[in-house]
């Protein structure tokens, strides 16, 4: 009798701690629910705020186009003082509207990463809540495996009471498998979401990279347009004087470097010398100051801010003054222009397979002419700040002037440099 009593009560407690686990996960998926409606309603507005962005984005893109669209017909028109500080104003307020749509672009990556935020989140919590679900589960398997069918078949007054609890075993078993294949889902899930999460963060890095760039970049346009507007105090024949004298002192630069390097690569191929040639082997180019802050003129850029004077024959690498210039490759200092005052002042090193590199705007030189480099050596300091030391007349900002040129012609340094 005692015995009997016993398995009854045995019985009552499963299913009463079957009632209290279901009764505590309703509970719990209310509260849980109410979390996540709040949590939804928090993503729905940053979605909303996303939106609200790209459209400000587009609309400012399409000023943009516009004020290319304006650049690139100047360009066609003749060379006049008034076409120059049109292009110039043009591109001014083209990177005026580039600065403001990165702006909003950092501002739509930074909704992004609060709504990754709130759905990773969300997701650990959901992925909490099957935790709790499973251990529970198998809390209730545990203590229904505790008792025999023999013992079950006693507990019950007829077989439809015991078929029911094998049914309602069943059903603790199906939804088990049920909850543990969510937690599957959701952790995939999760790791999708983190995943974007990190690459959000990236972009919203570079994209904070591009904005000081752009910053830098307007900063050197605004020079660029002052050094203008002294010369629009002249004449317009004053002006194409201005401009001829330019061009004329561009063109006996670019003279000076091609004889000079003809004349240096006969006395190069003495033996002594050539022999030290080769050993230094095939040139191979490095980057003379690091990419990282951007290139601010590309090799024959249209958007060069001096372009109505000569194509660029370079690429310009925005630098902070005084940086360390290393030499590209090992290789021949074949000329120093440097007086130590504001006219123009570059370093051309002559190297192997016909290239030699010239980096112009340096205010400091480390070598002299007439002796061989190693790749890496720092061979000066770059300048470019408007009036500075070896700055010359057509910079706008700190930078170097790089130069690559195969047999004394100019070609693009993007192709040699790794």
């Amino acid at each position: 009798m005692a015995k009997n009593k016993n398995q009854k009560i045995s019985r009552k407690k499963i299913l009463v701690s079957a009632l209290i686990i279901s009764f505590v996960m309703a509970n719990f998926l209310v509260i849980q629910k109410q979390t996540f409606a709040q949590e939804e309603g928090s993503i729905n507005e940053l979605g909303q705020e996303i939106e609200q962005r790209k459209k400000e984005i587009e609309v400012l893109q399409k000023e943009i186009d516009a004020y290319q669209e304006q650049i690139n017909e100047k360009q066609k028109e003749a060379k006049t003082l008034r076409n120059q500080v049109a292009i110039l104003e043009n591109q001014i307020a083209k990177v005026e509207l580039d600065i403001a749509a990165t702006e909003k672009r950092i501002e739509e990556t930074n909704l992004e990463i609060q709504t990754l935020n709130l759905q990773i989140k969300q997701k650990e919590a959901e992925i909490d809540q099957q935790k709790k679900k499973i251990a529970e589960y198998i809390r209730l398997i545990y203590q229904n495996d505790q008792v025999s069918y023999l013992e079950i078949i006693m507990l019950n007054d007829n077989f439809s009471e015991f078929f029911d609890y094998l049914k309602y075993i069943e059903e603790i078993h199906n939804d088990l498998k049920g909850v543990l294949d969510k937690l599957k889902t959701h952790k995939k899930e999760l790791e999708i979401q983190k995943s974007n999460f990190e690459e959000r963060k990236r972009q919203e890095e570079e994209l904070k990279d591009k904005l000081s760039q752009q910053k830098s970049e307007l900063e050197e346009r605004s020079t660029g347009r002052e050094i203008l507007l002294v010369q629009t105090r002249l004449t317009e024949r004053q002006y194409q004087n201005y401009l001829y004298q330019l061009q004329l002192e561009q063109q006996q630069i670019n003279s000076d470097i091609i004889t000079l390097e003809k004349k240096i690569r006969e006395e190069l191929g003495k033996k002594e010398k050539e022999e030290i040639f080769r050993e230094l082997g095939p040139a191979r180019l490095g980057w003379p100051v690091s990419p990282d802050r951007g290139i601010t003129a590309y090799f024959h850029d249209p958007d060069y801010p001096f372009r109505y004077i000569f194509e660029h024959p370079a690429i310009d690498i925005r630098a902070y003054q005084g940086t360390s210039i290393k030499a590209a490759e090992g290789g021949y200092v074949a000329k120093i222009k440097f007086k130590g005052d504001a006219s123009y002042a570059y370093i051309m090193l002559i190297h192997n397979d016909g290239l030699s590199t010239v980096y112009g705007h340096v205010s400091g030189v480390n070598v002299k002419e007439d002796e061989f480099v190693t790749k890496g050596q720092i061979i000066g300091a770059t300048g470019g700040i408007p009036g500075g030391i070896g700055s010359g007349n057509l910079s706008t900002g700190p930078h170097l002037h790089f130069e690559v040129r195969l047999n004394g012609i100019p070609v693009n340094p993007l192709e040699y440099l790794p």
